[in-house]
């Protein structure tokens, strides 16, 4: 579902509200999700899931698998989800 879709359909069950409102809340839902993630915090939406980040330790020992050539793999940061058992539960009906 694209961010466009699930405007219209939050106008089809919210008909008082114009489409550009709707992107204006939108959009300070996912700037609220952003700033949290980028402070370290994880976001939980109950009956949803959780959004959280997972430290990647650095590595001197990684090869290349083409090459064979040892690499040096920095630490990083990588962006997890996991689902609530509600959602999963709904999804596996």
């Amino acid at each position: 579902m694209s961010k466009i879709e699930l405007i219209d359909q939050l106008k089809e069950k919210n008909p008082k509200l114009n489409k550009s409102e709707i992107n204006k809340i939108l959009e300070s839902f996912l700037r609220g999700i952003i700033s949290a993630l980028k402070k370290g915090n994880s976001v939980e939406l109950r009956n949803f899931g959780k959004l959280y980040l997972k430290r990647i330790k650095e590595n001197f020992n990684a090869r290349n698998p083409k090459t064979k050539e040892l690499i040096y793999k920095p630490e990083r940061v990588r962006l997890r989800f996991k689902a609530s058992n509600a959602l999963k539960k709904f999804i596996n009906k």
